[in-house]
């Protein structure tokens, strides 16, 4: 299996890239797999909890579209893409628990080369624990990015 350095892929920084590995990734299918295990060094690891918060799934989707924007942009630099809401996101558990793994993934199901929707699972050991629709959108320049910061 080959290994993909997440830091070329995505425009974030340790510790903020919160998906430990990408697994998988298919242009055609226009599709990315990727996996988290939970432990007590993750940015977000709550203590109380002994876990992670199920809110943190959206960005664990939204780390994975980023993997499979990147490939589908032919393997630019990564650009700032915006999170621009979820919905029907579900959660079929309390939280994602100390030392398990979870797989990511995510599949393009619409663009119209700005916007773009991505439909979402996050499985473990098979067994779906949270799904979403997310749409995102991606400027087309530095040009058009600064003039959304006026």
């Amino acid at each position: 299996m080959k290994k993909y350095n997440l830091e070329k892929i995505l425009p974030h920084n340790h510790p903020m890239i919160l998906i430990d590995e990408l697994l998988d990734i298919d242009i055609n299918t226009m599709t990315a797999k990727a996996s988290v295990t939970i432990s007590e060094d993750k940015i977000f690891y709550d203590k109380d909890l002994k876990g992670v918060s199920t809110l943190v799934g959206i960005e664990y989707m939204a780390q994975t579209i980023g993997c499979c924007a990147y490939f589908l942009n032919g393997e630019k630099e990564p650009e700032v893409g915006f999170l621009l809401g979820t919905r029907f996101y579900k959660t079929f558990i309390d939280k994602f628990e100390l030392n398990k793994t979870y797989i990511i993934s995510a599949k393009q199901v619409f663009s119209d080369n700005q916007l773009v929707s991505f439909e979402c699972f996050i499985y473990n050991n098979d067994i779906e624990c949270a799904s979403a629709t997310v749409n995102v959108y991606q400027p087309r320049s530095h040009e058009e990015l600064q003039m959304m910061e006026v």
